[in-house]
C-alpha cells in the first residue's frame, strides 16, 4: 500500500466518523440555537452523562431480565416466592458484607463528633453483641470480642437491625459527598480539630471561629459551651491567661470553652439533603465555585452530577439477582433462566474444578452438629462466620451471596409480593415523603444532623395490593390484661393470646441468604424470611446498593 492510498483512506476513516458523530451535544442548545456556559446570556451549564466512577468497594451489577422465585420444588417450605420474569436496572453493589472493621469506623466518627455531648447517640450505632447469647452455648468470647477485637476486623458485622444498616447508609452517603465536595473545593474543610473531645478554645478564639458576623448570621443563636479544665490541661490548647493559686494548693481550674453540641449538629455535619435543600452552607468562594446567571458563587447541585445517589440496601429483586448473576453466554441471547439454584454454578456446594476440587463454596451448616466439617478434611473452616472475602466470587464478583450471614434488603415482607410486583425494578415499602420544616420554613434536623422526613397515610404504599388485611392488624396489644380499665379493654379487639393472630406489620423486613447457622436450603437465593426491622441477629449482616444513573450497561456490539 503506498502513501497516497493510505492518507486517502485515513481521509476516509475520518469522513465516516464525522459523518457518526453526535448531534446531540451540551455546548450549545440543539432546540434553540443558543450556546451553553455564556456568561453574557443565562449561563445555562448544561452537563450530561454519568462520569463518576464506581463508589469506592463497590461492583457495576448490569441490569437485565431473569427469572425471580422459587426453583425448586419443597413441600414444607413457604410457598412465598412465586416464579416470575422481571427486569432490574444497572446499579452498584458491595463486593463485600459490611464488615466490623466498616462499622467500627461510623460508631467511631459518630463517637468522635458526638460523644462528648450525648453518649445516647453514640449507643444508638452500636451492634447488640448480646445476639451472641446462648443459654446452651458458650459464646461469652464473642459478645466481649467479636466487634471489637482486630482478628474479627474483616468479619461481617451481626447484630445490626434493618433501621441501623438504613442509618449507616446515610452516614456513608453523607461522608462520601463530603469528602467529594473538600476535594473539588466545593465546601471548606471541616474543622474536625476544632469539634472533637479535645476541641477546646479561648473565649476570643472561640468568638472568632463562630464568626458572629455579617456572613454567617445565623452563628449568633449559638451559645458557646463553658468547661472548667485543669491547667495543665488547658495550656496544651494554647490557653495564655494568667495562674490562680488555689487555698488548698491543687492545680487550679481555668474556663475554656467548646462549640455547642447544637452548632456541631446544625454547621460541621454534612448532610447531603441539608446542603441541597438549605441555607446553612455557603458558596465556596474562588476556586471550585461555581456561578450562576449573575456571576455570583452558588452551591451545587444535583444538576452539577457531583454528588453520589445515596447509599441504600438493595431491594430484594436486586439482591437476587445480584446473587444469581445471570450472565448471558456468547450463543444465548433470549432466555432470562440462568438454571442455578446457588449462587454458583451446578448443584454441588463443593467446587469441582480440578485446581481447587473438593474446597467447601460457602459457610454453611452441612448437618445435624456440623458447622465446619472434620478437622484436616476439606471444610469451609469456620464455626461462626468467615471472613467477608473468604470463598469464591459469584460470576458479578460478589462475595458471600449465600452463607456467612444472611442479609437485609429494603422491601417489606409480604406472602404475596411477588405475585404482584411490578415487571421492572420491583420493590415493595415505598413511603413517598417530603422534609420536615418548622413553623419558620427551616429543616427540622435529627440528633445527629440528618433532615426529618414525613408523610400521609395516603403516601404510605407499604400496603398496596397486600391481599391479606390481616396483615393490617395492629397486634402489638399487652399479654396482661388485669389493670385495664373498662374503655382501654374495648379498645383490645382482638385476643391477645390467639396463635393464629397475624405478626407480618409494615416494620417487618425481608432478610435472604442463608448464614453459618442455615442449612443449605436458604442458601437458595429465592428464599426469603422476615424480621421486624427494629430486631437483630447473629445471623444477619447487610451491605449497601447504589443506583446507577443514565449510563446504563451496554453490551458487546
Amino acid at each position: 500500500m503506498n502513501r497516497r492510498t493510505t492518507i486517502a483512506l485515513l481521509g476516509l476513516v475520518v469522513a465516516m466518523c464525522a459523518c457518526q458523530s453526535r448531534e446531540l451535544n451540551t455546548q450549545t442548545s440543539f432546540l434553540t440555537g443558543w450556546k451553553n456556559f455564556d456568561p453574557k446570556t443565562t449561563n445555562f451549564e448544561a452537563y450530561e452523562g454519568n462520569n463518576m466512577a464506581a463508589p469506592a468497594g463497590m461492583l457495576m451489577i448490569p441490569g437485565g431480565s431473569f427469572i425471580i422465585g422459587q426453583m425448586d420444588e419443597f413441600i414444607t417450605a413457604p410457598h412465598n416466592s412465586e416464579r416470575r420474569t422481571l427486569t432490574v436496572s444497572s446499579f452498584y453493589m458491595d463486593k463485600y458484607e459490611v464488615s466490623n472493621i466498616g462499622w467500627r469506623e461510623y460508631v467511631e466518627w459518630t463517637n468522635f463528633v458526638f460523644g462528648s455531648y450525648n453518649q445516647d447517640i453514640v449507643k444508638a450505632t452500636l451492634p447488640d453483641s448480646t445476639v451472641w447469647r446462648e443459654e446452651m452455648a458458650y459464646n461469652e468470647p464473642y459478645i466481649s470480642s467479636y466487634f471489637r477485637h482486630p482478628a474479627y476486623s474483616f468479619y461481617p458485622v451481626v447484630g445490626v437491625s434493618w433501621d441501623q444498616a438504613m442509618a449507616y447508609c446515610q452516614w456513608r452517603t453523607d461522608r462520601v459527598n463530603e469528602k467529594a465536595m473538600i476535594a473539588s473545593k466545593f465546601i471548606d474543610a471541616l474543622p474536625y480539630a476544632k469539634v472533637g473531645p479535645d476541641g477546646y478554645m479561648s473565649e476570643e478564639e472561640i468568638d472568632n471561629f463562630l464568626k458572629r458576623n455579617e456572613d454567617h448570621p445565623e452563628y449568633a443563636k449559638y451559645d458557646k459551651l463553658a468547661v472548667e479544665i485543669p491547667l495543665s490541661q488547658a495550656k496544651e490548647y494554647g490557653y495564655e491567661g494568667n495562674e490562680v493559686a488555689t487555698e488548698d494548693g491543687s492545680e487550679p481550674k481555668v474556663t475554656m470553652y467548646r462549640l455547642p453540641y447544637e452548632w456541631v449538629r446544625d454547621h460541621f455535619v454534612f448532610n447531603t439533603e441539608k446542603y441541597l435543600n438549605s441555607n446553612q452552607y455557603n458558596p465556596t468562594k474562588g476556586k471550585g465555585a461555581r456561578k450562576d446567571a449573575y456571576g455570583n458563587d452558588r452551591k451545587i447541585n444535583i444538576a452539577d452530577g457531583v454528588l453520589v445517589t445515596g447509599y441504600r440496601l438493595p431491594t430484594e429483586a436486586e439482591w437476587e439477582y445480584a446473587a444469581f448473576a445471570p450472565i448471558a453466554e456468547e450463543d444465548n441471547y433470549g432466555s432470562p433462566s440462568n438454571g442455578k439454584i446457588y449462587p454458583w454454578s451446578g448443584v454441588h456446594p463443593r467446587d469441582l474444578n480440578k485446581k481447587s476440587k473438593g474446597a467447601m463454596l460457602a459457610n454453611f451448616v452441612r448437618g445435624r452438629g456440623d458447622l465446619m466439617g472434620i478437622a484436616g478434611a476439606p471444610n469451609d473452616g469456620y464455626v461462626i462466620t468467615a471472613p467477608v472475602d473468604a470463598f469464591a466470587p459469584n460470576d458479578f464478583g460478589l462475595y458471600n451471596m449465600a452463607g456467612n450471614v444472611n442479609e437485609w434488603v429494603l422491601d417489606v415482607y409480604r406472602e404475596t409480593s411477588y405475585g404482584v410486583m411490578t415487571e421492572y425494578n420491583p420493590y415493595r415499602g415505598n413511603v413517598y415523603s417530603v422534609l420536615q420544616r418548622d413553623e419558620n420554613g427551616g429543616l427540622v434536623v435529627t440528633p445527629t444532623g440528618s433532615v426529618t422526613i414525613e408523610f400521609t397515610s395516603e403516601n404510605d404504599k407499604r400496603d398496596y395490593k397486600d391481599g391479606d388485611l390481616t396483615s393490617r392488624l395492629d397486634t402489638d396489644y399487652p399479654l396482661d390484661t388485669l389493670g385495664l380499665s373498662e374503655e382501654q379493654m374495648a379498645e383490645v379487639k382482638y385476643d391477645p393470646t390467639d396463635v393464629l393472630a397475624p405478626h407480618i406489620t409494615n416494620t417487618a423486613r425481608v432478610y435472604k441468604g442463608g448464614s453459618w447457622n442455615d442449612r443449605i436450603y436458604w442458601l437458595n437465593p429465592t428464599t426469603r424470611r422476615f424480621l421486624d426491622q427494629s430486631k437483630a441477629s447473629n445471623t444477619i449482616g447487610f451491605r449497601c446498593a447504589m443506583s446507577l444513573l443514565g449510563d446504563n450497561y451496554q453490551p458487546k456490539k
